[in-house]
């Protein structure tokens, strides 16, 4: 017999199968002997009142043993000699893109400016020592894009994108831990996606695809207003190459040499708002003593602790974004003369840190100066080059105590911080704009009379947070997901506009590769 419970239970017994087990027998009068196995289908954490709680929806196998599969397993077939199609990026969008066309019995060829997630990883550990970044391989460019390492949270506040749980299917199936099946807020962790993402590429080889490395797309070939492919370099050669097909462009929200090529070549595009801010870092233990109600922190059988804060001034939003409970802040910049700041988890969140971006709405009629497709993308630029100079021109990242900066007052000394490079004391208040540090002062009064203990000086502030989504809009026909203008061209994903992280960027990329397969239906 199978049996499923709605459970709300301690920490203690939730911890795993066996102290589960142990409660179903108890409160439910069930024989322990009988019961085969547990699976959690549903798990969430109730931390509202001093008492925490574990909300679990479980199923129990009484006197029966399991079945096999845990996930519905996607078959994928040989596509050698099927049609290509180019996917431009190897980010969650274009993996989940090359991996649908696939199962519609189509060849992707996907290019990728960056290098494999192996050879990617030295480049990332030279920017804390070097204080160079190299403008193909960092944490925004390479295999699995800006989510390989900058965390693998796989949520999404989204509900109107699509078929989340395909998305969560597909990264077990690739080797992705099944607990991400049953939690509320599922992650991977850096230690662990990118084995996922290579074992993704893989699929993608064996089934006949083809995944070309540090190859950077230099344009789209268009012919009386269809795409027919792409033209590229080869970093390594620096040989011209072309690529045919219909183009999946899911290049990532950092790729400014490919909005410029756009805006230059007149396709069009529009400029998005976006939200900017600091990385905002606290001792995880206080954050657990915050969150938990406990002067004790998270204990044995709690997680790092997660909080997500929200307000309004002046009429835009200021916002915790991509909260990484027992993390660390990286430096994600994309080349020369910037400084961008990011946060990360490994699996098990461990670190004596947590931290998230706390960010301002800010849109394109905010700002000043020339108001076209690209100006978004200027004000980025220049807010991260005027914390590259604040940082005395290395990755030294420019920080303030948070009620230093509430009070505009510069901060005497720093605490500790998980940010590799290094930090120095800086205005903040001062230097940032003031659509920006005058809200974010706000935001954090607000914050600290909602969680007592919240705003403190033992929190750090580290500018600057730029990168939360892309600055530019692809435009694209909302039922075709081709360009507005250009048949065969379909972008996709965080950096065309249309997804904001690993799950919609992924779901986006399986719309575009469903799009793809009736563009060619109806071209035969």
């Amino acid at each position: 017999m199978i049996s499923e419970y709605q459970l709300r239970v301690l920490p203690q017994q939730a911890f795993n199968e066996a102290t589960i087990k142990e409660y179903i027998s108890r409160e439910k009068a069930i024989d322990a002997r009988t019961i085969k196995h547990v699976r959690v289908l549903k798990r969430s954490i109730d931390a509202r009142q001093r008492t925490i709680f574990i909300n679990l929806k479980v199923r129990v196998y009484i006197n029966e043993e399991p079945e096999d599969d845990v996930f519905e397993h996607v078959e994928y077939k040989d596509v050698s000699s099927a049609p290509s199609v180019v996917v431009v990026g190897e980010g969650p969008g274009g993996l989940f893109a090359s991996l649908r066309l696939i199962e519609h019995g189509l060849r992707p060829i996907v290019i990728e400016r960056g290098k494999d997630v192996h050879e990617r990883k030295k480049d990332l550990a030279a920017i804390s020592r070097t204080h160079k970044v190299d403008n193909e391989s960092n944490y925004c460019f390479g295999e699995g894009g800006a989510g390989a390492y900058s965390d693998g949270k796989l949520y999404t506040r989204s509900k109107k994108r699509g078929n989340i749980s395909k998305i969560l299917n597909v990264f077990c199936q690739h080797g992705a831990p099944l607990a991400i099946l049953a939690d509320a807020h599922p992650h991977i962790g850096t230690d662990k996606l990118p084995r996922v993402i290579e074992n993704m590429r893989n699929t993608i080889l064996k089934c006949g695809g083809e995944v070309h490395f540090q190859t950077k797309a230099t344009g789209i070939i268009v012919e009386n207003d269809k795409a027919l492919g792409v033209e590229a370099v080869d970093l390594k050669s620096g040989n011209e190459l072309v690529f045919k097909g219909p183009v999946i462009l899911a290049t990532g929200h950092s790729s400014r040499d490919i909005y410029e090529y756009l805006y230059k070549s007149g396709i069009e595009i529009e400029a998005k708002g976006l939200a900017v801010g600091v990385r905002l870092e606290h001792p995880a233990e206080l954050i657990d003593q915050i969150q938990y109600h406990n002067k004790n922190g998270r204990g044995k059988y709690l997680p790092a602790a997660e909080y997500n804060f929200v307000t309004q001034v002046d009429g835009r939003g200021v916002y915790s974004f991509c909260m990484c409970p027992g993390g660390f802040v990286i430096p994600a910049a994309t080349g020369k003369e910037q400084i961008v700041v990011n946060g990360m988890s490994p699996s098990n969140r461990s670190s004596k840190w947590s931290n998230s971006g706390m960010v301002v709405e800010i849109h394109p009629e905010d700002i000043e100066g020339e108001r076209d497709a690209l100006c978004m993308m200027r004000f980025q630029e220049n807010l991260e080059k005027m914390c590259w100079q604040q940082g005395n021109m290395r990755q030294t990242a420019p920080a303030q105590r948070m009620v230093d900066f509430t009070r505009s007052k510069l901060s005497y000394d720093l605490p500790k911080s998980s940010y590799a490079p290094g930090l120095i004391s800086s205005p903040l208040h001062f230097w940032m704009p003031k659509i920006i540090a005058g809200r974010l002062k706000q935001g954090f009064e607000t914050f600290g009379r909602i969680s007592h203990g919240f705003l403190t000086n033992e929190a750090v502030l580290i500018a600057t947070e730029t990168r939360t989504s892309s600055p530019v809009r692809i435009m694209r026909n909302p039922e075709t997901l081709q360009h507005v203008r250009i048949q065969g061209f379909f972008p996709c994903g965080e950096g065309a506009g249309y997804a904001g992280g690993i799950v919609s960027a992924g779901i986006d990329g399986e719309r575009c590769a469903d799009a793809v397969k009736q563009y060619l239906n109806m071209q035969n």
